[in-house]
């Protein structure tokens, strides 16, 4: 494994593909204890002038507590053959099971925030913004009955781009 940095415009790849078709790996904490989920709602683009990501997470995900305890977190497209430990990341709670266990991932971080050696490519982040999503700021009814089907609604974090690192 070796991780080197990169321009965030010099990510590999369809992001949108890789989020949407292929997802990506959320993560945040520290060294000694951190949690990641699978995503596949997001955005990337420029906001505030700077390079950004938009992420989405439950409440009901452990992963929410990492986000909100944290300044930093990373956003780890993995190589291929990683699947089931993409479907598992997104279907087990970190509350209930060990998932850098059970998912065959190994733990490696990059300016002290965690990704891992199975990565194609992790972007950093500094949260810059958090929002809750309530069902009173949905413009299209339709598009919020479709995602949201009980009440276990989204926060929305926005964080900078830091750094992006490809695993060559």
């Amino acid at each position: 494994m070796s991780f080197r940095k990169i321009e965030p415009t010099e990510l590999p790849g369809n992001i949108i593909d890789e989020v949407c078709n292929k997802w990506m790996l959320l993560s945040a904490g520290s060294a000694s204890d951190f949690n990641f989920m699978t995503v596949n709602w997001g955005m990337m683009g420029e906001l505030w002038f700077q390079p950004a990501v938009t992420v989405y997470v439950r409440h009901s995900r452990h992963t929410i507590n990492y986000m909100e305890n944290h300044d930093m977190f990373t956003l780890t497209a993995l190589k291929p053959g990683h699947q089931d430990a993409l479907n598992l990341a997104g279907s087990k709670s970190g509350r209930d099971i060990d998932k850098l266990k059970e998912s065959g991932l190994t733990a490696a971080f990059v300016d002290g925030c965690p990704t891992f050696e199975e990565a194609a490519y992790t972007i950093v982040c500094k949260k810059m913004y958090a929002s809750e999503m309530p069902p009173e700021n949905f413009l299209d009814k339709e598009i919020f009955d479709k995602a949201y089907t009980d009440t276990d609604y989204h926060k929305m974090y926005i964080g900078q781009i830091v750094a992006a690192y490809v695993n060559d």
